[in-house]
């Protein structure tokens, strides 16, 4: 187990101390990059190999974020998962070699965040814990977006595609402003699920694949090949401005 904070925090706003993340994987050359590329970045960066050592790092040190493998020699990552969601809010961003839906799924119906497969681009990997760190803080939507050929006010709920109005029903504005207030974040299906319909729903998908398609059709220029509202197959949901 490590801890390192650098020097000159790159990207952190003065005065404001480094966020803080607990990289949890076994493989040694990973880590290190994972460590290399978080400092070059201005995180403060703990590393733990097993999962019984991430806990430990995690309770006396606790992170603004976890970037976690779930194949470790001790305790699956979902364990670890579990675990840590007992008593932190702490994002979780999963980064595995595991690229079946079931492992996706499980991940994060457990309490992970986002979920990342090897191999994989650092730079995507930034990005998804740059918006995994802001999830606790989502930004209020703008006033208007632009989806399309549509233009949408929030505040007044009215869409226009041209001269011509569109009419959204309200779970479908509910769906929309849900992703619009966490730009370029996953939203899970089953955060989706239990703020739209409430608990008891999270596991109830269609809803959710009926509306998005909705959605699209009245929003999206080509709702076949959608540029906003985009699905991350067996997880959840994004939008891209």
């Amino acid at each position: 187990m490590a801890a390192e904070t650098p020097g000159q925090e790159a990207g952190t706003p003065a005065g404001h101390p480094p966020a803080r993340v607990l990289v949890v994987e076994d493989e040694a050359a990973m880590s290190r990059a994972l460590r290399i590329n978080l400092r070059a970045r201005g995180y403060a960066v703990a590393t733990a190999r097993t999962g019984r050592e991430a806990l430990a790092e995690a309770s006396a040190h606790p992170p603004d974020a976890v970037i976690l493998d779930l194949g470790l020699p001790d305790l699956d990552g979902v364990e670890v998962i579990r675990e840590l969601r007992g008593w932190s809010r702490a994002p979780v961003v999963v980064l595995s070699g595991r690229t079946g839906s079931g492992d996706k799924i499980t991940a994060l119906d457990s309490g992970a965040d986002d979920y990342v497969t090897k191999p994989f681009a650092m730079a995507e990997l930034l990005a998804r814990l740059r918006a995994a760190l802001q999830r606790d803080d989502p930004a209020p939507p703008p006033a208007r977006v632009t989806i399309g050929r549509c233009e949408i006010d929030l505040a007044a709920r009215t869409v226009q595609e041209g001269t011509r109005t569109v009419r959204l029903t309200p779970t479908q504005w509910q769906l929309l402003e849900i992703l619009v207030r966490h730009p370029g974040q996953l939203v899970s299906s089953q955060r989706l699920l239990t703020e739209i319909w409430g608990p008891g729903y999270e596991r109830d998908r269609r809803y959710l694949r009926f509306h998005m398609a909705a959605l699209r059709r009245k929003l999206e220029a080509d709702p076949s090949r959608p540029r906003h509202l985009l699905t991350e197959p067996a997880m959840g949901y994004r939008y891209r401005p």
